[in-house]
């Protein structure tokens, strides 16, 4: 494990409320590398293949198989966005000086896909209910919606859990809710109070038992986009009837190491089966795994994200991670939308993995609230941001794609 690195890194915005953590233990949380992987490289050579060459009809249009093009207008909204102000993922006001990576737009090879169109999304989602569960990328995504919809009406915080992570806002004058909540492994999982401790425990992992903190309200949601998939790459033990099935790098215990790629394959046939077997009638999302983008070392290392363009298919390869993720991605989907076409259930995929690989140009990279660097002097490096996305930025494309999946598609 690589030495802790000293610097502060706010998760979300101020008016969200999320406390101030510690940017480098976010990443350590992220991208902690288990010994089985340590002589694989930092990006191999495979492409992010669209989930949909993999099915029968998923879509009239693949909206995921296109390609970046230059655009002369401007974002929808700018730094000023509320649900931005004072986070990591607003680049501008972090002093980022470049802005082409603000005029390019997603275009689908096949189809013509229209840009989001905040007062119409409005209209017809009156009375409706979203909710984004996962992790940070999925705070990352909703503060993208938040921002666009709010153009049109401000959203009102209307309910926060006690730490701030799990929030709903309402747009009042179409009694429109969104929520994000916050369980980033899917399942149910203790994470210790350590967690951003130099040395912090291991997190409990349920395998057979799916977060309450979603499963509680999920029928209540019209619209529901779930992910995941980061996290577990962390240090974990993991439980299988409360009882102790093994873990994910734990050196210091006499248990069985069943790897991370065992465990989330488990979890997500869970929540694909829960979503399947519940005989919901809206409509539910699996967002695919976010690429993150460090080039010349990993994070801890001064892998940094500096390009400011898209780059074409083929140039970028997926992290030793995110293949993982997305094979996993892949096979159970495919397992359950099948299942899922036969018993009348709304399981679709928002598949932003081949999008968003050709965007290395869309992270905060250096430019963020905090800039605090690894070691001391000379020697100190400083941590880029190559996960998250900048805002406005390219995952705003992922709500162009959204809106015309749910409104035209």
């Amino acid at each position: 494990m690589k030495k802790m690195i000293n610097m502060y890194y706010t998760n979300s915005v101020a008016k969200f409320g999320v406390p101030i953590i510690l940017f480098a233990l976010t990443f350590m949380l992220l991208h902690h590398r288990s010994p089985h992987f340590h002589t694989l490289p930092q990006n191999t050579h495979n492409t992010s293949v669209p989930i949909q060459q993999n099915l029968v009809d998923v879509e009239k249009c693949d909206f995921f198989v296109g390609d970046w093009v230059a655009y002369d207008g401007e974002p929808l909204y700018n730094k000023s966005c509320g649900f931005i102000n004072g986070s990591n993922q607003n680049c501008m006001e972090s002093g980022r000086p470049d802005s082409d990576y603000l005029h390019w737009r997603w275009k689908p090879r096949a189809c013509h896909l229209t840009r989001f169109d905040p007062l119409r999304f409005l209209e017809i989602m009156r009375n409706k209910r979203w909710a984004f569960v996962g992790d940070s990328i999925s705070r990352n995504h909703i503060q993208s919606l938040l921002c666009m919809l709010s153009t049109v009406e401000h959203a009102t915080l209307i309910y926060h859990d006690e730490s701030s992570q799990s929030q709903t806002w309402l747009f009042p004058s179409y009694n429109l809710t969104t929520s994000v909540i916050w369980s980033p492994f899917l399942a149910k999982a203790n994470i210790p109070q350590n967690i951003y401790d130099a040395s912090p425990s291991e997190v409990d992992v349920h395998l057979d038992t799916l977060d309450p903190s979603w499963t509680d309200h999920f029928k209540t949601w019209d619209y529901t986009i779930f992910s995941a998939g980061k996290w577990y790459s962390r240090s974990s033990i993991y439980y299988q009837n409360d009882t102790v099935l093994g873990c994910h790098y734990c050196p210091k215990r006499n248990l069985t190491d069943i790897g991370f790629d065992s465990a989330y394959r488990r979890v997500i046939r869970g929540v694909l089966d829960y979503i399947v077997e519940s005989n919901h009638t809206g409509t539910v999302f699996y967002r695919t795994t976010s690429p993150s983008h460090f080039e010349g070392a990993e994070w801890y290392d001064g892998g940094v994200c500096e390009r400011k363009g898209p780059v074409k298919e083929g140039e970028f390869g997926l992290s030793w991670l995110d293949k993982i993720l997305r094979d996993i991605e892949i096979e159970e989907f495919g397992r359950a939308y099948v299942v899922a076409r036969e018993k009348g259930v709304k399981l679709r995929v928002l598949d932003v993995n081949p999008m968003s690989l050709l965007r290395p140009d869309g992270h905060p990279g250096a430019f963020r609230v905090s800039r605090s660097s690894a070691g001391e002097g000379k020697d100190a490096k400083v941590v880029s941001d190559c996960l998250h996305w900048c805002l406005p930025g390219p995952i705003d494309s992922w709500n162009d794609v959204l809106m015309e999946m749910v409104v035209n598609g």
